[in-house]
C-alpha cells in the first residue's frame, strides 16, 4: 500500500528592510480581516439573529485580536475609534 506524500512546509521568508523588494507585488490586492472569536456560538444562535441583535463576544477589551492577510495571521491588534470609524492598531507583528 502506497503512503501519502506530504508536501514540506515552505520556509518563512525573512523580512526585508528594503521597500523596493516589494515593488513587483505592491499593487496586488489582499484581504485584511480582524477576527473576533465568539465562543459557544451555536447554529441556533445564528438562526435567531435579527436586526438589532447584539452578539456578546465575551472578548475582554484589553485582549488583542488577530489581524490576518489572506487568511494568514500577520499581527495582533486592538480596536480604536478613529473619528467616526472603527480602526485597529497593530500591537505585535506575528
Amino acid at each position: 500500500m502506497a503512503g501519502v506524500a506530504v508536501a514540506p512546509k515552505p520556509e518563512p521568508v525573512p523580512p526585508t528592510e528594503d521597500p523596493s523588494a516589494w515593488a513587483h507585488v505592491a499593487h496586488l490586492p489582499c484581504q485584511l480581516t480582524v477576527d473576533l472569536p465568539v465562543p459557544e456560538f451555536t447554529v441556533g444562535n445564528l438562526a435567531n439573529l435579527e436586526r438589532d441583535s447584539i452578539v456578546d463576544s465575551h472578548w475582554n477589551v484589553t485582549q488583542d485580536v488577530p489581524l490576518r492577510a489572506n487568511g494568514e495571521l500577520i499581527a495582533l491588534s486592538e480596536f480604536e475609534v478613529l473619528g467616526d470609524k472603527l480602526a485597529v492598531r497593530v500591537t505585535e507583528l506575528a
